[in-house]
């Protein structure tokens, strides 16, 4: 398997790479909810603290997702100083008081409520990052249209999301492939020689071509699909999703957890009780 392919067409090794798909997809499902619908740190810190330690079980290829990493951190860093100029006291929003911890001029200051604010959504970014992450890479693309399957989505709909994710890391490799022969005829896409949209040039003219093959491709696997009855029955097996194993026993009970503390804290935070402040924050209390 390329080291450098973010989709696993591999079962990996890990427990969470043993899980069937049907159990990831609850997971992640269930894990995505809680980061949309929770703004308490009480209850982020603990869960993101669980999801770094599963994302690091996974034995993750540093060399893979050091780019996404960067890149999730500088503009999310990038997204707050720009909200931070536009509302310099956006955590009054979150709170009955202003805290100015630096002072520049009477406009720009930096206030403890915003601070916390920042430190929330922050977290909130970090959590789903480490989930999304941890869940593209211990999936294979059949265990994905498995288990969105078992939940309920029609299987024609959960093939060509196979199929689109099988071809991701084809057109990659035959675009790299393209690259390396085109630099050794004399194309230069050194980015300490070549400016930044001449070689985005060069690569769309390698690109295009690709995802237009890519079309055909599919469109040959979906007339050789249909010549062999696909989609005649309401229902198909899959021979991707193993039986259930004890950790799949146990990533449903965990699921279940889940579920019953999203519909307390969504009843609970949302409609019976709701807060004054959308945000969790000590100095409120």
């Amino acid at each position: 398997m390329d080291k450098k392919l973010l989709i696993n067409l591999v079962p990996g090794d890990t427990f969470l790479h043993k899980l069937n798909g049907q159990s990831k997809v609850q997971l992640f499902l269930l894990s995505i909810v809680f980061y949309i619908a929770c703004w308490d740190m009480r209850y982020l810190l603990p869960a993101t603290i669980v999801a770094l330690l599963a994302f690091l079980t996974t034995k993750p290829r540093w060399k893979t997702i050091e780019f996404l990493v960067w890149f999730m951190l500088i503009s999310n860093l990038l997204n707050f100083f720009l909200l931070w100029l536009v509302e310099p006291n956006y955590g009054i929003h979150f709170a009955d008081t202003t805290t100015k911890l630096l002072v520049f001029n009477a406009r720009y200051f930096i206030s403890r409520e915003t601070l916390w604010y920042f430190a929330v959504r922050l977290l909130k970014f970090i959590g789903t990052f480490l989930v999304s992450l941890t869940f593209v890479m211990t999936i294979t693309p059949s265990q994905f249209a498995a288990g969105l399957n078992a939940i309920g989505i029609p299987y024609k709909v959960c093939t060509i999301i196979s199929l689109a994710l099988r071809y991701i890391p084809e057109i990659q490799r035959d675009f790299m492939t393209i690259r390396v022969s085109m630099q050794c005829r004399g194309m230069e896409l050194d980015p300490k020689k070549e400016k930044f949209f001449k070689r985005v040039k060069e690569n769309a003219m390698i690109l295009l071509p690709l995802i237009v093959t890519s079309f055909e491709r599919v469109t040959n696997i979906a007339n050789a699909m249909d010549l062999r009855g696909y989609g005649k029955k309401k229902k198909r097996t899959y021979y991707a999703e193993p039986f259930a194993t004890k950790w799949d026993r146990l990533s449903n009970v965990v699921s279940l957890c889940m579920l019953a503390f999203l519909v307390w804290y969504i009843a609970e935070y949302k409609f019976i009780n709701p807060p004054r402040f959308s945000i969790w924050n000590p100095w409120t209390m």
